[in-house]
């Protein structure tokens, strides 16, 4: 009911639109001197020196671009559904990276690179040759035909993106008298300048210098000193919340700004509608552009700013030190048991900036810190970006594990299974946080992260996909360095201690919080961003883990796993809706969901026979396409309803296909129609297009899965051509 409250106060305003977008700006640098640089997980994209090899040949000319027809040609047309099998993993699999991973595009949203711009510039950072100049193309080819830019990239113009992306492009280098910029400012100029930005906006602009603290709502950094039983303590914050208020908070409450150089000054006569000291700043506290607006303020939420902001003007010296104080310690151990890499890229920014605050910029802090921004910088066809975290390497290499398996052309690539395992190995968590009680952290020990070992956040669905790509090398004698029965246990342990009394799981912890915390979501622009809440995805995740456990170790906590299976089952029963559907959170978003939800309970021996599952495949079925394909647009996240695509997308049409499988639906000419379909869009050398963006975080922001493309048809049809080995298809 409390969903359906803050449901209500949405802004209904909100639009957004697909864009194809043509490349309007070409290269800036050579790409063939950009290598690709793995270690364990980790991606550094650098340019080559003289003498240096180019490292991950493949994948590096791949991704940024070039052509790789001298690895991986054109074929012949395939004869078969399981020759285009063949094709697609000899393709994929020669992206493969050197460590066993395969890396990707994970950027999207429009508002991570000028926190990256934001810091550099107010530590006087040098940016490495060729960085800039090549954000600078990423940029140009993503502004908006009215000179803006979204939240994310298939967005419609928000202040929010058009402001900070302005200002990134000037840290950069642009000219304000460039057409770009003059394009961008036209469009602020119809929106009262920069005045209405969000709140995360405010923010980053009054860090700047830019935009004023009397424009800002208090951040109230001394809620860390409440009890921590208090029903709104900063711990019960979901982990992404968390991490990003702590630090925010921690600014706010020193009231940084960069110096007023001449650049700031030249920032706020293009970005500010007058003269910075002739604006009444405090009357734009809580004002927020129609475009960017998705989540307005709750009444409540409006009377406890009107508190704080009464508060803060009288807060104790003395008691803002302690609360200031003991942020920095929760930073520094976010710091340090992230290897300096955080849990994302906006935290990871503003830590970065407060280690320069308070350690220096010649202190080892920091210097680790500059170390890892690399990290988090993605080279894409498009130009330079900033991913959503340092990469999605388990997730997308335990996927893949999983696929393969499914068919019988797995022998041909058992080096794929070896060097995967080799990587679900080493990015498996082998230690808890020191002090993780203190430091509002859980057990982590035995988890996988979605990335890297070195960023140190287990999440729960991570930690199923890796359990399950472990156990299938094991299993299958495909590696002969497989995981110990005790890290195995480890994993199982993490995903016992992680479910919630509803039988469902949420991402990096237990749920802390409660649904009423939302009525405090100050962000504006995103939805259900404040506790960590049950998903079909991550429950689903799980519960497929714990059944191919069960099966290799029937006998291992078997009671607790039993149980945790059988509650499993009922949360994903229970959120069903009435049309058959089950909404994904973290993908678009109906086909995805029910994908998870029908191979979860699959897993589990529910099949087609099954009243909910049947209806779940009704569900697929009236969704289809005359091409036979499926597709979904983003806005069916913004709108929490299916949004249909102008046209099928693959990687729609792959999850429906997995689903209907899974279910055993018996009518197998519905089926056959969506791999026809992936198979007209399979191109000659196995790969395909990247078309419409597939992911999405807390409703309003999507984000980029390249991989997916490739990794879900190709076990679709992994798994049809197993469930129907005498259909051609072709």
């Amino acid at each position: 009911c409390v969903c359906v409250f803050v449901e209500a106060f949405r802004c209904m305003s909100y639009r957004g639109v697909l864009t194809k977008r043509p490349s309007v700006c070409g290269p800036q640098t050579d790409l063939n001197q950009w290598s690709l640089k793995v270690d364990r997980g980790r991606q550094v994209w650098s340019l080559l020196r003289i003498g240096e090899k180019k490292e991950n040949d493949v994948a590096s000319r791949y991704h940024c671009g070039l052509p790789i027809k001298d690895v991986c040609p054109d074929l012949p047309p395939p004869e078969s559904a399981k020759e285009a099998l063949r094709n697609g993993l000899g393709f994929f699999s020669a992206l493969q990276t050197d460590d066993g991973h395969w890396a990707g595009d994970y950027g999207g949203p429009m508002f991570l690179l000028p926190g990256y711009a934001i810091t550099m510039h107010i530590t006087q950072q040098p940016i490495e040759e060729g960085v800039a100049e090549e954000m600078i193309r990423y940029l140009r080819n993503l502004q908006n035909e009215d000179g803006g830019w979204g939240i994310h990239i298939e967005s419609e113009s928000t202040v929010f993106g058009t402001a900070l992306n302005y200002v990134a492009m000037r840290v950069f280098g642009v000219p304000k008298d460039d057409p770009v910029m003059e394009h961008a400012r036209e469009f602020l100029d119809q929106r009262e300048g920069c005045l209405n930005i969000p709140s995360w906006g405010k923010f980053w602009l009054a860090v700047l210098n830019v935009y004023s603290w009397d424009g800002v709502n208090s951040l109230f950094p001394e809620m860390v000193l409440l009890p921590k039983w208090f029903p709104l303590h900063t711990h019960r914050l979901w982990s992404y919340c968390r991490t990003v208020y702590m630090p925010m908070s921690w600014l706010y409450g020193c009231k940084f700004q960069a110096p007023l150089t001449d650049f700031v000054r030249e920032l706020r006569d293009e970005l500010l509608p007058r003269p910075f000291d002739e604006i009444h700043w405090a009357k734009y506290r809580n004002s927020v552009a129609e475009e960017d607006l998705y989540t307005p303020h709750t009444k409540l939420l409006d009377w406890f700013f009107t508190c704080v902001n009464v508060y803060e003007k009288v807060a104790p010296r003395w008691l803002r030190r302690r609360a200031l104080d003991w942020i920095y310690e929760v930073l520094q151990s976010e710091n340090d048991f992230t290897k300096y890499i955080c849990i994302g890229p906006v935290n990871k920014a503003i830590n970065t900036l407060i280690t320069w605050i308070q350690e220096g910029p010649d202190s080892d802090a920091f210097r680790k810190h500059m170390d890892r921004m690399p990290d988090y910088l993605w080279l894409g066809r498009d130009g330079m970006k900033m991913n959503g975290t340092n990469g999605s390497q388990l997730w997308d290499t335990a996927f893949m594990v999983q696929g393969l398996i499914e068919t019988d052309l797995r022998e041909e690539f058992k080096d794929v299974f070896k060097k995967a395992n080799d990587y679900i190995d080493v990015s498996q968590i082998k230690v808890d946080h020191p002090n993780h009680d203190k430091y509002y952290r859980d057990i982590t020990k035995g988890g996988w992260p979605f990335s890297t070992s070195d960023m140190g956040w287990v999440v729960a669905d991570c930690t199923g996909e890796g359990l399950k790509g472990a156990l299938i090398c094991k299993k299958n004698n495909f590696t002969d360095r497989p995981l110990s029965d005790e890290r195995l246990f480890d994993a199982v342990n993490v995903l016992l201690a992680m479910q919630n009394s509803t039988g469902g799981y949420a991402t990096c912890e237990k749920t802390r919080g409660w649904h009423l915390f939302e009525w405090f979501n100050a962000s504006e622009v995103f939805g259900e961003i404040m506790i960590d809440y049950d998903y079909v995805e991550c429950t689903s995740s799980v519960l497929q883990g714990l059944c191919q456990f069960r099966e290799m170790y029937p006998h291992h906590r078997t009671k607790e796993v039993n149980k945790a299976i059988e509650n499993a089952c009922k949360y994903l029963f229970a959120q069903q809706r009435d049309d058959g559907s089950f909404e994904g959170m973290w993908g678009i978003c109906f086909t995805y969901g029910t994908w998870f939800a029908l191979d979860g309970l699959g897993g589990a021996g529910y099949d087609y026979d099954h009243p909910a599952i049947k209806k779940a495949c009704d569900f697929l079925v009236s969704k289809q396409k005359e091409d036979g394909g499926w597709g979904e647009t983003f806005m069916s996240c913004v709108t929490r309803e299916y949004v249909d695509h102008p046209s099928s997308q693959v990687v729609n049409t792959a999850w429906a296909v997995l689903s209907l499988l899974k279910a055993h639906y018996p009518d197998q000419a519905v089926i056959r129609r969506g791999v026809k379909l992936l198979l007209s869009r399979q191109q000659r050398d196995g790969d395909w297009e990247q078309e419409g963006i597939c992911g999405v975080f807390n409703k309003n922001c999507m984000i980029s899965y390249s991989n997916f493309k490739n990794i879900f048809p190709l076990w679709a049809l992994a798994r049809y051509t197993t469930n129907y080995p005498d259909d051609n298809v072709l």
